[in-house]
């Protein structure tokens, strides 16, 4: 599959799966709509920036650069959600970096 495309695609189904608890927690519309996104746009940097790093610590290091605007602000309004936000970022990151670096042509 075309690499970009991919990392789109995937960028949709870890934005759905982030999302998920964030809707049943109760968070506002533009805080899922916000994550959602996030996810689309790092799934699409994963497949389109050119770093020389193997897939998984691209997707590491380009999920946890593009959370540090959206850490600033979750941190102002509830600091005790940064710790596990990080953790599901790295997670994330390490799933989109290793599967369109292995599937994305």
């Amino acid at each position: 599959m075309n690499k970009i495309k991919l990392g789109i695609l995937l960028g949709i189904v870890v934005g759905i799966i982030d999302v998920i608890p964030m809707v049943f927690v109760g968070l506002t519309w533009d805080a899922n709509l916000s994550a959602f996104f996030h996810w689309v746009v790092v799934g699409f940097l994963i497949a389109t920036v050119d770093i020389k790093m193997r897939g998984v610590l691209k997707g590491i290091f380009i999920s946890v650069i593009t959370l540090v605007p959206l850490a600033f602000l979750v941190w102002w309004k509830d600091g005790s959600s940064i710790i596990p936000m990080t953790a599901s970022t790295i997670v994330y990151g390490v799933i989109l970096g290793f599967f369109i670096d292995k599937y994305g042509k």
